[in-house]
């Protein structure tokens, strides 16, 4: 038995929840079983919090607690001095300790504090490695700066598809049918950089050349940037509609169901989730991206342009709905790529490798 340890849980979705009841489905399969146990410091207060994870622990000792780690998830503010108190609490019940860091960068901004919560947090990252037994990293360890020169403690798994894998019932385009641009997840409300400005700039810029172009944006943040986005479109030929937070199954069938994906919230990774669960619907992807993609993006069926440059990322949007040799190349490149990196049977695999020998 294994537990899974979480901080506070995230709203209206939790993602990195998704994510361990995922692991533990696919690890069922391997003989592990995976207990969810929440820190709930947020609604409980810290110490009662910490009572209960203390009394949870009792006679685990040798037994694996693979502590999920995100900033936000131990701290309100970014500054995450509970997920250390939590570290030497399981050190000290003697437990196999394995950090997943969901988030391997410190976060940005220019303000005095944010400065000083970048130290904090890299800081945290680069003890807790130093700390534990073994480190999950969602991104390639040659991104990740803070690591030490050694880090054979290391080791790279992408994320998994937080949705069903349904292949897209998607005939190759032939130039007649309406065609469906999909967006899934906007970050916060939309007024966030130029992510709705730059979404709408490739659906208008489609339009303008194909009829019937639809523009569906769903999950998080979608509800949020409609009126944003349909001022920008108005006077357009772009059906929009936003769909809000769905099940996982009925994103499943969206994806499914569209002819190609945009990624927009920054160079796609792979501890992106939502880009991932593209390449699992076999959808074509069309993302901004750092100058070389990573192995697994590479791979899979994406085209990467470069960051803000909408221009780019519109004439690529429209080759892939145009081209009907190059959509199914991308869709046969993300079903190789899935099952090669992002389905969990796949990463179920790793994690059980890295327990067994660590």
């Amino acid at each position: 038995m294994i537990v899974a340890l979480l901080g506070r849980r995230d709203f209206p979705t939790d993602g990195v929840e998704d994510y361990c009841n995922s692991l533990g489905q696919a690890l069922a399969a391997r003989g592990y079983g995976l207990d969810v146990v929440r820190v709930s410091w947020a609604t409980e207060g810290r110490l009662s919090s910490l009572r209960r994870l203390w009394r949870i622990v009792q006679g685990q000792q040798g037994r694996w607690v693979l502590v999920q780690y995100t900033a936000l998830s131990w701290s309100r503010r970014g500054f995450p001095w509970l997920f250390v108190v939590v570290l030497w609490l399981l050190r000290i019940k003697r437990t196999r300790i394995a950090i997943v860091f969901h988030d391997s960068a410190a976060y940005q901004g220019n303000r005095v504090v944010d400065s000083v919560r970048r130290v904090c947090q890299r800081w945290a990252m680069r003890w807790a490695y130093s700390f534990t037994d073994k480190s999950v990293l969602t991104v390639p360890l040659e991104r990740v700066s803070w690591l030490p020169r050694d880090h054979s403690k290391a080791v790279f798994i992408p994320v998994g598809a937080n949705i069903p894998a349904i292949p897209s019932c998607r005939s190759a385009c032939n130039g007649h049918e309406p065609r469906t641009i999909a967006v899934f997840g906007v970050t916060g409300d939309g007024s966030v950089g130029n992510e709705v400005s730059d979404i709408a700039f490739v659906a208008k810029a489609a339009a303008e050349h194909l009829p019937g172009i639809r523009l569906t944006t769903l999950g998080r943040g979608s509800r949020e940037s409609e009126s944003r986005m349909r001022r920008i479109l108005e006077g357009s030929a772009v059906e929009f509609s936003a769909l809000g937070v769905l099940s996982a199954e009925a994103v499943s069938k969206v994806l499914a169901d569209a002819d190609v994906s945009l990624f927009v919230r920054g160079p796609i990774s792979a501890q992106r989730g939502s880009a991932i669960a593209s390449i699992a619907s076999g959808l074509p992807l069309v993302a901004y991206s750092n100058p070389q993609l990573s192995v697994e993006f590479s791979e899979a069926g994406v085209v990467g342009v470069s960051i803000g440059n909408r221009e780019a990322l519109a004439e690529a949007t429209l080759r892939v709905l145009t081209d009907s040799k190059l959509w199914l190349e991308l869709r046969r490149r993300n079903r190789l790529a899935f099952e090669t990196y992002f389905s969990w049977e796949t990463i179920a695999t790793r994690f059980s490798r890295i327990l067994a020998d660590a």
